[in-house]
């Protein structure tokens, strides 16, 4: 049985080879996975939810470049461990002062302070203040940070926030397709498995689930628990077990019948055991295909419904939520606001998608 299973597995992953819009999608998840996991380290705003603002150079296009005055803040200087800032950013302990040029006076640093594209503010600042008593050179305060992707309505990084944005998508998708599958697969096997009255009533549940919109499903669940990150999961998830529990049924329903199953019977192995052991692990296949379709499912609902406001709340960056606070751009001046995170979903949908339609052709023996 365990030889059947590897040669079952290695004749899949040959027939998935062959197909490249699946390995582009493979390709597109795992380098949407490294994002996820590496974001604060690779992002180029590492605060908590890449939530550095700075408002006067709100709505800039891709490639902007603006040039920086480095201000301690001792309120802020709280040391944190690698494992904290990778989960959660790094707090930071100085302000950023946007500037147009300085001039060194004495003990005493002359900044003009970037306002607008046509204001500038003179201001001071002591060189050992900024310098914390030890003023090697004052040009280690001054830096200069490009915007690869442009800044939102706030100031921040559209780059860093799409980056951290990637686990949000990512975490609603697993944990949506965690809770449908089980879901899904419990009352589908136990349906399928049993007949009768307990097909009948968990039938009966699936088609009154399935008669509800999914979009307002969703929205009574997320009222009811309230909006938040955790939420949104589960709201999610409740709502995508019927698809996996028709198909669950019917494969049971079909595998039942076979000799092995019936010969497991005979021998008086109990039902629990049949289902886990022998029955489950034959329908793996259509399994997995399922799973990648309800975790593009599962990306776009959580973008429609952290649009709407019913999703992710601000400051934690979401795709959907980024085009909802700057969608107002597409018809101004810089559409890219609000296109590049679009862009991300389709992209990551589209992974999942591919890669859904080339294992439901590798699972298929009679593709050979």
């Amino acid at each position: 049985m365990a030889g059947n299973r590897f040669s079952f597995r290695a004749q899949t992953w040959k027939r998935l080879r062959k197909n490249k819009g699946a390995l582009f999608g493979l390709f597109i998840i795992i380098l949407a996975v490294l994002l996820s996991i590496s974001g604060y380290v690779i992002a180029p705003d590492n605060s908590p939810n890449a939530d550095l603002q700075t408002v006067e150079i709100q709505a800039k296009k891709p490639g902007y470049t603006q040039q920086f005055l480095v201000v301690p803040d001792l309120k802020n200087s709280s040391h944190q461990n690698w494992f904290t800032i990778l989960l959660w950013g790094k707090q930071k302990n100085y302000r950023y002062i946007p500037i147009n040029g300085y001039q060194v006076i004495g003990d005493s640093l002359l900044v003009n302070k970037f306002i607008d594209d046509d204001t500038t503010l003179v201001q001071y600042y002591s060189i050992a203040q900024l310098t914390n008593n030890n003023p090697p050179d004052i040009r280690q305060n001054i830096i200069s940070k490009k915007y690869w992707l442009g800044t939102d309505k706030f100031g921040r990084d559209i780059l860093s926030r799409l980056i951290i944005g990637t686990r949000v998508s990512l975490a609603v998708g697993l944990i949506a397709v965690l809770i449908s599958l089980t879901l899904g697969i419990i009352l589908g096997a136990l349906a399928g498995y049993y007949r009768g009255w307990v097909d009948e009533l968990i039938m009966w549940l699936v088609n009154v689930t399935w008669s509800i919109p999914t979009l307002l499903l969703v929205f009574a669940i997320t009222m009811a628990m309230g909006k938040g990150f955790w939420q949104i999961f589960i709201a999610v998830g409740l709502t995508m077990w019927v698809s996996v529990a028709r198909l669950i049924r019917g494969q049971v329903m079909a595998i039942k019948e076979m000799e092995y199953v019936q010969a497991a019977k005979a021998l008086g192995l109990k039902n629990n055991r049949i289902i886990l052991r022998h029955i489950l692990p034959n329908i793996l296949g259509p399994v997995l295909v399922i799973a990648a379709g309800n975790f593009a499912t599962a990306i776009i609902v959580e973008a429609g419904l952290s649009f709407l406001g019913f999703g992710i709340q601000p400051p934690q960056p979401s795709w959907g939520l980024m085009i909802k606070e700057n969608y107002n751009f597409i018809i101004t001046h810089n559409p890219m606001l609000a296109l590049v995170p679009g862009f991300a979903i389709m992209l990551l949908v589209l992974a999942f998608n591919l890669l859904g339609n080339g294992l439901r052709d590798a699972v298929d023996v009679k593709t050979d």
